[in-house]
């Protein structure tokens, strides 16, 4: 623990056998259970739950990028930054970044055997179901929940509140609040409850029923909140949209 930068008003609680490298900051109040892994450049915001066996910071899966001994201090790669309150349950991974901060917002959860490569950026409120696989730069924006053994392909975009089913296996970007499963996943309405958690208003939810079942990005005069969430997902990065964007 010395290499550890941790609160003083709310400790944290790291369990003997876990291993922290160099470089790691904590917040107040995070748990870290037995034998799991936390390497640096790595920082965990207040109230984080990481579980049992859960490895943290390992090298970016890249063959052109150096395997660097982080766990003895050798500090290469972007990092890795977990928001407040995110639980990351037993069993599970999260790579550096090779070119940004792997990046997990606040209020995640994150079920075991989950894993995360390099460079991803989840937003707030964000679930991975058991044994969901997400590769390099996937972008999920917030309150994206994608159900059990789930495979998300490298560089896809999920908007907002979209919802994946089981065993799915996502290689073209989902929409905000889209709803999509299958192998390969395909569009199948709205997430209504994504819809509703929101806060959006019931029209929205017939705006996007429409525009999906005709396969189609909602157009018109859009709610502000429902805009800001279609340009999120349109500038994070190209898109191989499941609707034209």
């Amino acid at each position: 623990m010395d290499s550890v930068r941790s609160s003083s008003v709310h400790p944290s609680s790291v369990h003997p056998s876990a291993v922290i490298g160099d470089g790691v900051e904590l917040g107040s109040d995070v748990t870290i259970g037995p034998s799991a892994v936390v390497l640096g450049p790595a920082w965990l915001g207040d109230g984080c739950w990481i579980g049992p066996g859960c490895v943290i910071g390992t090298p970016p899966e890249i063959t052109s990028t150096a395997h660097n001994r982080r766990w003895d201090g050798a500090l290469a790669h972007q990092g890795v930054r977990i928001g407040p309150r995110t639980v990351i349950r037993e069993l599970s991974t999260v790579h550096q970044g090779s070119h940004r901060p792997t990046t997990i917002g606040a209020d995640c959860w994150l079920l075991n055997r989950s894993y995360v490569a390099h460079d991803c950026q989840l937003g707030d409120g964000v679930t991975l179901s058991a044994g969901v696989s997400i590769g390099g730069n996937v972008a999920l924006d917030d309150a994206v929940n994608l159900g059990m053994n789930a495979v998300v392909h490298q560089r896809r975009v999920l908007g907002a509140g979209a919802l994946v089913g089981m065993g799915a296996v996502v290689d073209r970007d989902i929409p905000p609040f889209g709803k999509a499963y299958g192998c390969p996943a395909k569009l199948h309405g709205v997430h209504e409850l994504g819809v509703a958690k929101a806060g959006l208003e019931r029209a929205v939810l017939r705006t996007l029923t429409e525009a999906y079942a005709a396969g189609k990005r909602p157009s018109g005069r859009l709610p502000e909140q429902l805009a800001q969430v279609f340009e999120r997902w349109r500038g994070a990065g190209p898109l191989r949209p499941l609707v034209p964007c």
